[in-house]
């Protein structure tokens, strides 16, 4: 076997190689999944438990089928706003069913709303629950539950500048209320307060809980999202995955594993999905406690927010307020609720390692989004503010390319010379290097540069809301999907889906954008100075359309990305490169390609 052949080989395995460590780093999307999908047929303990104010047992476990049947039959209050839809059982006064009105589940025509809180018995049941612990003088059965019965005593539904008030009496002197209250986005407002007609004072404390039934059913698993619980406490952030919850050391106060968090200032806890999150906000107290807990035997995970025993004199009454997010990551919504109080809350959003660069560039993303009015225009324009920032460091790259090119007939004059003499091949290069002032590596800075800038980019896209379901133009609907054209539907002319983007399928018949990609990166790299080593050419070679494959299940927004960064770069280099008295001959490299290809198999 001659060495071309070899090295044809080599390329090749290299190539495939690349591709298989790519999509084990960066697997395809899932298909969206819907979040109201039927019940799981088999009973799940719901494990109400009781949040205990010192170190005491917590309460016992409810069938789920028992809790169900309640959740089903207790009365309910309806939320109606422009932007959410509900209601809250009178059992525990549970705030467990909300639905997104501005989002569906898919965009197919008649899809379903989002879901974003579910009552006991359902799928994924997901919700918040608020009560008071027992102090001294009190016992469990004195002060409101999970499962306590309220009264609707005030409202009628819960609205927009339209609170309602729910009422208990214990029957022994204490009488407890909670007025909800709901703002135009997605924070609610919880007073819990306690009136002591007794003759001796109580101690009680108030506490808010979400609790989730086992793991989200659509969850992504994507090292890229964090999804599970987020705390913020006295300004550290804290992630924990669904799967590190169950591993925490069993806390003797909770009587189960848990991550507790003590004399907490400033805060919040709660749990975030890809797009939409439940967060618990203690306001106007002086400290509090916040904890993740998880019930193995019901495979139930809480979010928990303890604040201060309440001391109530006889006749006297007291009143706490708490706040709780249910709706979507939406940035503007939950930067107006940052400057509104609500510390860290922006990082609620999971901006990754890259913070510094992420931030900066969603908000470059979404000014230059509002401006547009199109999130397709806004990334190419956001890909030319970039390349205009690296402008001084491309200029000079690319006259290092330009020199490195002139100097591309020596360079094979001396490889002919060498021979197999690798190292006088290199000494030769140096010198030649060395005599014409060229630095070689010149050119990869502004590649290096690029990496971190690309990956903050496709985080930002594959993060955050603003992206979901955005449109561009024609076929492309929504950036943060892959490409939907293919050769199967004549690249979206024909009304027929491209191959789910998570079938093999998918990585042959891509769509009309990866393979512009392609097409970008084999024009860019004419301008470029070839590899000395043939091993190398032939592995630059293949690149572009490895790489085209590669992208072919991306986000569309990161694949309009790469093409206008190409194009953009492409256009910069062929200037620059003219400027300084070089001339590239692109129809020449192209064609004496082909015909320096065709007189070697002629010589065989």
């Amino acid at each position: 076997m001659d060495d071309q052949n070899k090295n044809l080989i080599l390329a090749t395995a290299l190539s495939f190689l690349v591709i298989l460590v790519w999509f084990v780093v960066f697997p395809p999307p899932e298909p969206d999944v819907p979040l109201d999908a039927p019940a799981p047929t088999t009973a799940q303990s719901e494990d109400a438990g009781t949040v205990p104010a010192a170190p005491a047992a917590p309460g016992t476990a409810q069938p789920s089928s028992e809790a169900a049947s309640e959740t089903a039959d207790a009365p309910r209050i309806q939320i109606e706003t422009d932007r959410v839809a509900g209601s809250i059982s009178l059992l525990g006064g549970r705030i467990d069913d909300l639905q997104l009105k501005d989002y569906r589940v898919s965009q197919d025509p008649g899809a379903d709303i989002v879901r974003m809180l579910s009552p006991v018995g359902s799928a994924d049941a997901y919700y918040a629950v608020y009560g008071w612990a027992p102090g001294s003088g009190l016992d469990a059965d004195a002060v409101p539950g999970p499962n306590t019965e309220w009264t609707l005593s005030a409202g009628d539904t819960l609205g927009v500048g339209s609170p309602v008030t729910l009422s208990w009496n214990n029957g022994a002197g204490l009488l407890f209320e909670r007025e909800i209250s709901v703002d135009d986005n997605y924070m609610f407002s919880i007073t819990q307060s306690v009136t002591n007609n007794g003759s001796a004072a109580v101690r009680a404390a108030p506490y808010g809980m979400l609790t989730r039934h086992g793991e989200p059913s659509d969850l992504k698993n994507f090292f890229i999202l964090h999804e599970g619980a987020v705390a913020m406490a006295d300004g550290e952030l804290a992630e924990t995955n669904w799967d590190e919850m169950p591993d925490a050391d069993v806390d003797p106060a909770w009587g189960r594993p848990a991550i507790v968090t003590e004399g907490v200032t400033e805060g919040w806890v709660g749990f975030t999905d890809h797009y939409w999150q439940s967060i618990l906000i203690p306001t106007g107290v002086q400290s509090f406690d916040q904890a993740l807990t998880y019930a193995p035997r019901s495979d139930v995970y809480r979010a928990v927010t303890r604040l201060p025993a309440q001391d109530v004199a006889a006749g006297a009454t007291v009143a706490v307020q708490t706040q709780l997010f249910a709706g979507a990551k939406e940035w503007e919504a939950i930067r107006e609720y940052q400057s509104a109080g609500v510390e860290g809350f922006i990082d609620s959003i999971d901006w990754g390692w890259f913070f510094f660069l992420t931030k900066p560039i969603f908000w470059l993303l979404h000014e230059l989004n509002l401006l547009i009015g199109n999130m397709g225009w806004a990334i190419i324009g956001l890909t030319l503010i970039i390349k205009a920032v690296l402008v001084p460091l491309a200029y000079k790259s690319y006259v290092s390319m330009a020199k490195m090119k002139e100097l591309q007939p020596r360079m094979e004059e001396l490889k002919e010379k060498a021979g197999d003499d690798k190292q006088k091949l290199q000494q030769g290069m140096m010198e030649l290097y060395k005599k014409e002032k060229v630095n070689p590596a010149a050119g990869c800075l502004p590649i290096l540069l690029q990496i971190p800038i690309f990956f903050s980019l496709y985080k930002v896209i594959f993060v955050t809301i603003e992206l979901r379901h955005a449109p561009f133009f024609g076929p492309f609907q929504d950036l943060s999907a892959p490409d939907p054209t293919s050769i199967i539907n004549l690249f979206g002319l024909l009304p027929n889906a491209a191959p789910d983007p998570t079938s093999i399928m998918a990585l042959i018949f891509i769509g009309i954008l990866p393979i512009l990609l392609g097409i970008s990166m084999w024009l860019q790299q004419k301008l470029n100075p070839a590899p000395t080593d043939p091993t190398q050419q032939m592995i630059f070679a293949w690149m572009p359309w490895v790489f085209m494959f590669m992208l072919g299940s991306f986000a569309s927004g990161l694949v309009v990305y790469w093409i206008a960064n190409n194009v953009i770069t492409f256009t910069q280099q062929y200037l620059i490169m003219r400027s300084q008295g070089y001339k590239p001959d692109l129809l020449g490299n192209i064609t004496g390609g082909f015909k320096k290809k065709a007189a070697e198999e002629t010589k065989k």
